[in-house]
């Protein structure tokens, strides 16, 4: 999936955000004409693969292919002539990256953090991106890095989803932490959407193998914390749990913590391991394969879900799970990093299972096989 493209830029000195057509009886300011024979008309700018030529507009020229872009996303474009997608109209999977900063460093991060105040440009453009998505946009994550370390900005952003979105399920990925100060969990609690959730990872029910996995000291105690001033204050709880060598010995009794310490919660995820950013790294302290899990995965899963609680697993593949698992696996890898096996085009199962994250595909379990009907 390509999410970026460049070429040269003319008559461009600002960020620019708008939205992609390439029907020339389509005109507005916030419209941006794909075409090599541009007219001459009111856009905000025009993107072309075509050598320069005079258009009278902010012109980003001779890019390679737009062949990715769908009438209807939303680009921005940089001074540099660099045109990102921000959001793509055909896609159930769109995300808002609030600042690649982080405070925690887990183990297993998929996108480790960087430590650049990125924080004002994400901002500025996520404000200009969120009122041209469309109304109907039925679901949109918030992930990071760690986004309430945008500070009043994360609000901000929730308010604008919020005012612009009233009918977008609104997922946010954190960690947590900051809500064991209560001021911000009854911050959050007065933007009342009831929309939004937010999703909030417990590794283990002892602290120290959870701060080990974040790899910061007292996370454990803030995170609890945090999910009990959230939950007193109304807001929707998603409890995450990643599965791999550190989580697994404790996990049975992490179903029976969350059941009897967080009865709030929502939703319950297990979730299978990426084999990207920190990972590779930390492999021999992280990896396990899946099927050699299945045990406590299954006793988990069965546990919460006798007590009421809504369980799900993610990023699974269904050959490698007990058939009793099945009901509890979802297809939740994201369409652009969403892969398969060679040997999986003859699984009879190939529809409803999850696959794995393309990454994963040099990573997976060994047990995995097509399966016949």
């Amino acid at each position: 999936m390509i999410f970026r493209a460049k070429g040269i830029p003319l008559h461009i000195n600002e960020l620019l955000v708008g939205i992609i057509t390439r029907n020339p009886e389509k005109q507005g300011e916030q419209l941006i004409f794909i075409g090599d024979a541009a007219p001459y008309g009111d856009y905000l700018a025009i993107l072309s693969c075509a050598p320069a030529s005079y258009t009278g507009l902010p012109t980003v020229f001779n890019i390679s292919s737009l062949d990715h872009l769908a009438d209807g996303d939303i680009v921005s474009i940089g001074p540099d002539g660099i045109v990102r997608t921000v959001y793509r109209t055909n896609s159930f999977y769109n995300t808002i990256l609030a600042t690649e900063r982080c405070n925690s460093n887990c183990l297993m991060c998929s996108q480790p953090p960087k430590d650049k105040n990125d924080i004002p440009y994400l901002f500025e453009l996520y404000r200009r991106v969120i009122p041209l998505i469309p109304k109907d946009c039925v679901e949109l994550t918030v992930s990071g890095g760690e986004p309430t370390l945008m500070g009043e900005r994360f609000f901000e952003l929730l308010e604008l989803i919020t005012r612009e979105l009233p009918d977008t399920e609104v997922h946010v990925l954190t960690n947590g932490r900051s809500f064991a100060w209560d001021h911000l969990a009854e911050r959050l609690a007065r933007i009342d959407n009831p929309r939004l959730m937010l999703g909030i990872p417990v590794y283990a029910d002892y602290y120290q193998v959870h701060d080990h996995i974040v790899q910061a000291r007292g996370a454990f105690d803030q995170t609890i914390l945090g999910l009990h001033n959230l939950a007193r204050h109304g807001i929707r709880l998603e409890i995450r749990v990643v599965l791999h060598q550190q989580s697994i010995p404790r996990l049975t009794r992490l179903a029976r913590y969350i059941f009897k310490n967080l009865p709030f919660a929502e939703h319950v995820t297990f979730m299978g391991l990426e084999y990207t950013g920190y990972t590779p790294h930390n492999i021999e302290q992280l990896w396990i394969d899946p099927y050699d899990y299945n045990n406590e995965l299954t006793e988990a899963v069965e546990f919460l879900a006798g007590q009421g609680m809504h369980v799900s697993i993610y990023n699974a593949q269904l050959c490698v799970m007990p058939e009793r698992l099945w009901p509890y696996a979802r297809k939740s890898i994201s369409d652009w990093k969403n892969d398969y096996l060679p040997a999986c085009e003859s699984c009879s199962k190939l529809d409803d299972c999850g696959g794995l994250f393309t990454w994963n595909l040099k990573k997976c379990s060994a047990y995995i096989q097509p399966l016949s009907a």
